[in-house]
């Protein structure tokens, strides 16, 4: 009788246990938060404060992946420099490369700035393109989609609750992408600078022009010569925003405003990245506001 009860409480518990799903970065997190809702647990291996290229791969990571279900990343070689020895140490066949529960996002984005060629010449470049797509707040319609197809794969027993949790987002969403796109037409004649090419995919959204870069080539910190470049090219075209990020030094920054007469703003990359942006939608409304305004 008491084998019979703890095999009917071991089946009882399996049945209301929670998939265990890791993502890279705190926006897909945020997605699949939305899309899985209370049949996952999702836990977030790099913190939004820090440079996504470069996640310390701490221990404490190893144990989140060993038990993960699903591994969501951002792809696109963003995750390069730190995880894959630490999936490899996991040792966890349900996350490896190929397996059911290991889900690369950028096979599913358009990439852009994919380069012609490849060399340590041009920097720290991608050569699948841009890995940063997450700040466009449209690729979210993608992302929603593609995890909640996955989830019913490897949780088929719920497919039709993550089917409605995506049906019921996407509606959401999409009326959040009206409104923030007619709020954003009045941005089309901006023009910034930005320190790393973080923001293209939102640039390119919505149609705002970046006139260069206080980084000279991608990963490789600014000299003096290319400063006062930047500085005469931003006066020449009346550029009046210098986009920060939260991860690289600011001294420059802070230089370059000075002697252009332009204002630098703090831009979120990610979800928590500054404060007030810990949900999807202020995440993106302060990107909107501290270019705009």
């Amino acid at each position: 009788m008491k084998k019979i009860i703890l095999i009917t409480l071991l089946t009882i518990s399996s049945l209301f246990a929670s998939l265990k799903v890791d993502t890279t970065y705190t926006t897909s997190g945020a997605v699949a938060k939305a899309i899985g809702g209370d049949l996952i647990t999702v836990t977030v291996l790099g913190s939004s404060k820090y440079d996504p290229h470069f996640i310390v791969p701490k221990p404490s990571l190893l144990s989140k992946l060993r038990r993960a279900d699903l591994l969501v990343i951002n792809g696109g070689g963003l995750e390069v420099g730190w995880l894959p020895p630490l999936i490899k140490s996991a040792n966890n066949a349900k996350i490896q490369p190929g397996a059911k529960g290991f889900l690369d996002m950028s096979h599913f984005i358009k990439m852009i700035d994919k380069p012609a060629s490849v060399s340590r010449s041009f920097g720290d470049i991608h050569a699948q393109g841009n890995p940063h797509y997450a700040t466009d707040p449209h690729q979210v319609l993608v992302m929603a989609k593609v995890i909640a197809k996955k989830l019913a794969q490897i949780d088929p027993s719920h497919a039709s609750t993550y089917e409605k949790n995506l049906e019921h987002f996407l509606k959401k969403w999409n009326a959040f992408l009206t409104d923030y796109d007619t709020k954003m037409a009045t941005c089309k004649t901006k023009k910034v600078v930005q320190y790393h090419e973080l923001y293209n995919y939102f640039l390119r959204r919505y149609h705002i022009e970046n006139i260069g870069n206080i980084e000279p080539l991608p990963g490789i910190a600014p000299s003096s010569k290319h400063t006062i470049e930047l500085i005469n090219l931003m006066k020449q075209n009346g550029v009046q925003k210098i986009l920060q990020d939260v991860y690289h030094e600011k001294k420059t920054a802070k230089f370059i405003a000075l002697k252009s007469g332009a204002k630098v703003v703090v831009i979120p990359h990610d979800v928590g990245a500054v404060k007030g942006t810990e949900k999807l939608e202020d995440f993106y409304n302060t990107i909107s506001t501290r270019i705009c305004k």
